[in-house]
């Protein structure tokens, strides 16, 4: 087992799952104030005549120093997700990914907002476009 996935928490099934009601709260909150910071940088680029990628965040807190509040708040739910060992993989599909051991492979457990319990995993290179069905038999789930 490589260093990194021995330091990694493992969830069960069970353990992510029981997580999904916080999570809807932060990521109904990482959600709207994504899309608010979003709108201030595509405001701020078109006044600079800048692509909104181009601009930093940075650059925006000088331009725009009223929009700290959402970046601190922004941060600091990104930061309770990862900080319980789930890693949030951004507000755009509002998905929080868990680390697991699936039919005896590392891999990740794959939730999106709106899902009111897991079903799909991944692997640890696969991204939510190779996200596919929890092994099962009888819908029983096989974690280990």
């Amino acid at each position: 087992m490589s260093e990194s996935k021995a330091l990694m928490k493992l969830f069960t099934l069970e353990e992510a799952n029981a997580m999904i009601p916080k999570l809807e709260l932060a990521m109904a909150t990482i959600t709207r104030l994504g899309l608010a910071l979003r709108r201030e940088i595509e405001a701020v680029a078109g006044e600079l005549d800048r692509q909104a990628k181009e601009l930093s965040t940075d650059e925006l807190l000088r331009i725009r120093p009223e929009m700290a509040g959402i970046v601190r708040e922004l941060e600091q739910r990104v930061a309770e997700i990862e900080a319980s060992g789930a890693q949030f993989k951004g507000f755009d599909l509002g998905l929080v990914d868990f680390p697991a051991q699936i039919d005896g492979q590392f891999g990740l457990l794959c939730w999106q907002f709106g899902e009111k319990m897991i079903t799909h995993w991944h692997t640890l290179d696969g991204g939510f476009a190779a996200r596919k069905p929890l092994p099962n038999a009888g819908g029983t789930f096989y974690l280990q």
